[in-house]
């Protein structure tokens, strides 16, 4: 089985080293491994460090994507690359690269197609008591969502067999880490965690600027992709609430109405008219975005097949890098 590690990097040319230097050179099951470093579109010499420490595959992206799409290009290279398993690490020397050896193995026991690493955030000294709050939270909230029993669902450490790589699919460019479990979710891939040990605090995070940023940007990832995943059951919980509080002051008009033989009220009879005809709207609009999602999952599984028709061709020397306009082009030589 060939192993990939990939890091995805930006400004990292003072902790890559670090991160290099902990990961394995060899592990039972695994016959190759190689590491890839993704350049997000570095300002300081984070390509030449890659380089100078022996990483065997370097990406440039050319200009800043956001963490999103280079992790994106990270799985893409890695299939490319023939890689049986792939292993998602930062680039910031967060988490110990011993601690792959654990992290693949429910992959080559075929016992998983994703595990993902699970800190103990009480054990974390640089972590804030509100982040650690947030963490727990944002986890619970996840796992309801996706159904996948992850304690720690932002989590970057994490290995991926090739099936689950070939059906990954990042839409946002901010992160990947909460949209690829609840994508996990749906697409039924066996999803398992294994404890994880965390390196001290190197430098502060840049992915965001501060916690209220990071929580309103991963409510929006969840709302959005779950929406996509599940829209008939969004839709008719939010047109079934909207039908249900017409109803409701309908039901309280024809009470005064009827009962009590009081004139007036006409508001609510106006709002309950209102309220019903929006809520059904709803409904309909969810309806439709079934069918949409519907459409959406055939794409996904014509996509998937594509994917594995291209990259099962694998390269048996070389793997050059084109930059164009900012993108990598990756062209396999034969």
């Amino acid at each position: 089985m060939k192993l990939i590690i990939q890091i995805p990097c930006l400004n990292e040319s003072g902790t890559l080293p670090n991160v290099l230097r902990q990961l394995p050179r060899v592990l039972a099951g695994i016959e190759t491994i190689e590491t890839l470093v993704v350049d997000d579109g570095s300002s300081d010499a984070t390509v030449e460090v890659a380089r100078r420490c022996g990483v065997n595959h370097v990406v440039e992206l050319g200009r800043h994507q956001g963490l999103g799409m280079a992790f994106r290009t990270g799985l893409d290279m890695g299939l490319k690359l023939g890689a049986d398993i792939i292993v998602n690490t930062d680039g910031d020397n967060q988490y110990c690269g011993s601690d792959i050896a654990g992290l693949i193995d429910p992959i080559v026991l075929g016992k998983a197609d994703l595990v993902i690493g699970s800190r103990d955030m009480r054990t974390i000294p640089h972590f804030s008591p509100i982040k650690k709050r947030l963490q727990r939270v944002g986890s619970w909230v996840v796992r309801s969502v996706a159904h996948c029993p992850v304690p720690d669902t932002t989590s970057g450490f994490r290995a991926y067999s090739r099936e689950a790589a070939l059906r990954t699919i990042v839409h946002t460019k901010f992160s990947y880490t909460l949209e690829t479990i609840i994508q996990a979710g749906s697409s039924r891939l066996k999803v398992t965690t294994v404890p994880i040990r965390v390196n001290p605090k190197l430098r502060e995070s840049r992915l965001v600027g501060s916690t209220w940023q990071y929580l309103k940007k991963s409510a929006g990832t969840i709302c959005r992709i779950y929406t996509m995943y599940n829209p008939l059951r969004v839709f008719l919980m939010l047109g079934g609430l909207s039908f249900l509080a017409g109803c409701l002051l309908g039901l309280r008009y024809l009470y005064f109405f009827l009962l009590e033989s009081a004139s007036g009220h006409i508001q609510s009879l106006i709002l309950a008219s209102i309220l019903m005809i929006v809520g059904f709207q709803i409904i309909v609009i969810g309806l439709v975005a079934d069918l949409i999602g519907a459409n959406r999952r055939i794409n996904e599984e014509i996509l998937y097949r594509v994917r594995k028709l291209e990259f099962n061709r694998r390269p048996d020397c070389e793997v050059s890098r084109q930059v164009v306009s900012g993108e990598s082009i990756l062209k396999a030589k034969q």
